[in-house]
């Protein structure tokens, strides 16, 4: 193999790119045509490999539907969004070790199930409609980072069923909207909403990524959570997950998503009362958390009618 021909390739491919109008791609083109073709040199795949990996992408791109983003799950395993999703979130804040932002709720990966709006929901609904599970409620505050509430924040709250599976993928088995809710703070920034106990689950394995976790000896589960989207005007959205303390897989998440700052108690409850100001059976689980955003000049997008 001549050095000096695979070297020149790689010098004319991206001398292609000069005409590029936008700067920004013609940067993340020449990058990326860069460390793909160090990779083939270092590497050095055979013509069969080559196309192996080629029908892998095609095979991705083919499992993706209205319901379905194979491509986002791939990114997810491979670590690839969370990685963009912590870059983008210190370029966002700005924040260094002595600035009090960084007390900021941290954030963590959308995951490739947010594929469909959440619908509008009163404070203390219900988002688990279909049951089986263990009752639980979430409740809390949305502060900006100095401890201020911030009335009418907005959240977009998804989750999977008592039995790990997400509305999108039970069409037949679950309603529409299952899990899911759009939820407005109150006037103190306060959210409570009633669900399930989350459990832990695997990601979808019948597709070209279940076939990479094979082939690795990787598992594909994920711990238990909750999806959380979070905004207020003034201030930085923020998307996040809480983790449920003591679940299985926070140490092995499958899509390196576990932040410690993020894995939260769902308290045993006992107290017939509280039970009753929630509208839950008694005894319950309880998860008590505050999510703290940071200040931002972005335009805030306003609830819906109804929320």
């Amino acid at each position: 193999m001549s050095t000096e021909f695979t070297t020149r390739i790689t010098e004319a491919v991206v001398a292609s790119l000069d005409g590029t109008a936008d700067p920004r791609l013609r940067e993340l083109l020449a990058a990326l045509t860069r460390h793909l073709h160090a990779f083939v040199r270092e590497t050095e795949p055979t013509t069969a490999e080559w196309e192996r990996a080629i029908a892998f992408l095609t095979a991705t791109g083919q499992a993706c539907t209205d319901t379905r983003q194979e491509f986002v799950l791939l990114s997810d395993v491979l670590g690839v969004s969370m990685l963009v999703e912590t870059i983008n979130s210190d370029d966002r804040t700005g924040a260094t070790e002595s600035d009090d932002r960084t007390g900021a709720t941290e954030s963590t990966v959308l995951g490739p199930f947010h594929m469909t709006e959440s619908p509008v929901r009163e404070l203390g609904a219900d988002i688990d409609l279909v049951g089986g599970g263990e009752p639980c409620v979430i409740s809390g505050r949305v502060l900006s980072a100095d401890g201020t509430p911030l009335p009418g924040a907005l959240l977009d709250v998804w989750q999977a069923s008592a039995e790990g599976y997400y509305d999108v993928q039970q069409p037949d088995v679950q309603p529409a909207g299952n899990g899911r809710g759009l939820f407005t703070a109150d006037d103190e920034g306060r959210f409570w909403f009633r669900t399930c106990v989350p459990s832990p689950y695997p990601i979808p394995t019948d597709g070209p990524v279940g076939d990479l976790l094979r082939a690795t000896a990787r598992h594909p589960y994920r711990p238990a959570h909750i999806h959380f989207i979070v905004s207020a005007e003034g201030h930085t959205p923020v998307t996040t997950h809480i983790f449920v303390a003591g679940s299985e897989h926070l140490d092995s998440d499958a899509v390196f998503a576990v932040k410690e700052s993020l894995v939260q108690d769902f308290t045993e409850t006992d107290d017939p009362s509280l039970a009753r100001r929630f509208g839950i059976p008694n005894p319950f689980r309880h998860a008590r958390f505050d999510l703290v955003l940071n200040t931002s000049d972005a335009p805030f997008a306003r609830a819906p009618e109804g929320a």
